[in-house]
């Protein structure tokens, strides 16, 4: 959804890779909390799904994701899809694990508040761009910020 967001807002593909690295630092970040070994979002299941559903222009978290960046409505944007968006459940339940586990995911969470209608995608890029900078490696970073 977030890289269809940004391909919506016409952000530009060094926006979009800045997305998706950061995003897979997200998902390793709740991944290392349940226990999970970080190598294994390094591979097809990680890296390689993350890479198709946020370039492919098959896929419809992208597509529904460019609908929203272009001004559509997350609900308007899903019907008009006309098929299941699963990210939009996806970080639904991303956003409420982290909470739970009290996991920082800046990107996770600035999406569940387009979808809900709390902020409009300039917005939310703009609360992710003006977060203090730490470490791209999250190690250094334990647990950083994005």
């Amino acid at each position: 959804l977030g890289a269809g967001i940004a391909d919506g807002l016409e952000y530009g593909d060094n926006a979009k890779a800045a997305l998706m690295t950061r995003g897979l630092v997200e998902m390793i970040r709740l991944g290392e909390k349940l226990g999970a070994n970080p190598a294994t979002f390094h591979g097809l299941s990680g890296v390689g799904d993350l890479i198709a559903t946020c370039c492919s222009v098959h896929s419809r978290n992208r597509r529904c994701g460019v609908l929203i960046g272009k001004g559509v409505r997350a609900k308007d944007a899903v019907e008009r899809m006309g098929a299941v968006v699963e990210g939009v459940y996806t970080c639904e339940a991303a956003y409420d694990l982290a909470k739970k586990l009290d996991v920082e995911m800046p990107i996770t969470e600035a999406i569940h508040a387009v979808i809900h209608g709390e902020t409009d995608p300039k917005s939310a890029v703009h609360m992710l761009m003006t977060r203090s900078k730490k470490s791209e490696n999250p190690q250094e970073s334990e647990g950083g910020d994005e």
